[in-house]
């Protein structure tokens, strides 16, 4: 039987910590004579109260964790946070009920941006400050899973990354304070530098703050239903820069901040990203110039397509102009960049750089085995070889990727949605990227319209992208329950 104490108790600690951070909208709206205040201070008691009672009782001095005890807290956490994050939504938004409160909250925590609420223009300033603070505690949170607890659980061949920052096998929870600091220290000065760079910009203090929480969690929440549309120019340069920034291993971040800036340049990933970015910047330009005669600046066109392009890149889900307009090609070369994603370690999402690299590889010796059948190749990573297992856990996480994605289409077209619609809701559902293109779509993107059992497909999506798949669908085998 698993003892699940040394689960709940950390889960009960975070609890209260979303519960404190409701106090920071509560005060944004009662500054501003809002009497939406009133609506945190009763979510933030409620919230406290209940993260306390799971924490004082499941009290223990809990050293480590089993692997069978990481899976269910990683697990447990992403499904908890968002059911009390949702609770200012229900009580302060009359047309909310559970599921659009729910899918709001589970869309921030897993930093997907997808919105349900159809007027984000005459939402209360607490509330787009929550919606901003529920993106910037979950892209934090899966910085400090993918480098505690990934690694040891072997997800999707994130062993591979152990020896990158710590080696936390068999003792789990004294290192993950120490990972937790310096991932935070980071976060936080990335976080602050962004936001000073959007107050020096133009943007009010609100803006500042709700458009950086969303670009460094590469959540894509914004407080405009025209997101990052109300904000042309420059802001779009800067928001791009902080976007790749957020996008790339926090490992090498944190030793970009001891000034040890080598391995950021030589790590393949990095490397592999900004030139993909690359391309299909250039392939979209190209088009929109050429073949579409956009009318318009050429530099004006490559900064919208710079900032497009690098927003569903990196999974952020920002939008400042229609990119259905940009014709089939260009909308193509963004649903395959949204299927890539950033790279393994950061607060971005989808199937990351770092698989495809190992895919091509594997691809490659495959072909090369055909040519000759007896010559043995071994398969290298940044000059270390890849073992059998990093492989094989790459592989089954490209499967269970695909297979998901092609049963939430299916699913969704069931719903009775648009196939376009189904298509780029699961895309942007399992991969965690933010906007849905389609006829049920309203003008700033919500999926209000969609019927129920479309938007807690969409859930289920998102829930089982950020924690990439296998650390969910685990618990559903019967050996993983006896131990």
């Amino acid at each position: 039987m698993i003892d699940i104490r040394p689960v709940a108790h950390p889960i009960g600690k975070i609890i209260v910590t979303l519960g404190v951070s409701m106090l920071a909208p509560m005060a944004v709206d009662w500054w501003h004579g809002d009497p939406h205040w009133a609506v945190f201070l009763q979510c933030a008691a409620l919230t406290v109260v209940a993260g306390a009672l799971v924490s004082v009782a499941t009290w223990g001095d809990y050293r480590s964790l089993s692997i069978h005890q990481a899976f269910l807290l990683t697990s447990g956490l992403w499904a908890v946070l968002p059911v009390f994050g949702a609770l200012p939504f229900m009580l302060g938004q009359p047309h909310a009920g559970f599921t659009d409160a729910y899918f709001e909250a589970m869309s921030g925590v897993t930093t997907t941006g997808t919105t349900a609420f159809p007027d984000l223009d005459g939402l209360p300033r607490g509330t787009h400050l929550w919606r901003a603070i529920l993106h910037w505690i979950g892209g934090l949170g899966i910085v400090v899973v993918a480098m505690v607890f990934l690694p040891i659980m072997k997800v999707g061949g994130m062993q591979f990354f152990r020896s990158e920052g710590f080696d936390t096998l068999g003792k789990i929870m004294p290192r993950a304070g120490e990972i937790a600091a310096e991932m935070t220290r980071v976060y936080v000065m990335l976080t602050g530098f962004c936001t000073m760079t959007y107050l020096l910009l133009g943007m009010n203090g609100l803006d500042a703050v709700v458009q950086a929480f969303g670009t460094v969690s590469t959540g894509g929440f914004s407080n405009y239903d025209a997101s990052f549309g109300a904000f042309l120019g420059p802001l779009e340069w800067a928001a791009s820069v902080f976007m790749v920034l957020a996008s790339l291993p926090f490992i090498r971040l944190v030793q970009g901040m001891r000034g040890q800036f080598a391995p950021i340049w030589q790590d393949m990933q990095i490397r592999a990203y900004l030139r993909w970015i690359l391309y299909a910047c250039a392939i979209i330009v190209a088009y929109r110039v050429i073949f579409l005669d956009q009318q318009g600046n050429i530099l004006d066109i490559t900064r919208e397509t710079v900032f497009n392009t690098v927003s569903t890149f990196s999974g952020t889900g920002f939008f400042s102009t229609d990119v259905m307009t940009w014709g089939h090609l260009p909308l193509a070369v963004l649903i395959i960049c949204g299927l890539i994603g950033g790279c393994t370690g950061s607060t971005a999402c989808s199937v990351k750089v770092f698989r495809y690299l190992v895919l091509f590889q594997a691809v490659r010796a495959q072909l090369r085995r055909m040519h000759s059948p007896h010559r043995v190749y071994a398969l290298r990573y940044e000059g270390r070889p890849l073992d059998q297992d990093v492989i094989d856990s790459v592989m089954a996480f490209f499967t269970l990727f695909t297979l998901t994605f092609g049963l939430l289409i299916v699913g969704l077209s069931l719903t009775g949605l648009h196939p376009r619609t189904a298509l780029t809701a699961a895309w942007t559902a399992i991969a965690n990227i933010g906007p849905v293109w389609g006829p049920e779509i309203t003008a700033n993107g919500s999926v209000v319209r969609f019927p129920e059992a479309a938007k807690w497909l969409m859930i289920l999506g998102m829930y089982l992208g950020r924690l990439e798949l296998v650390s969910v669908l685990v618990l559903l085998l019967p050996r993983f329950w006896r131990g």
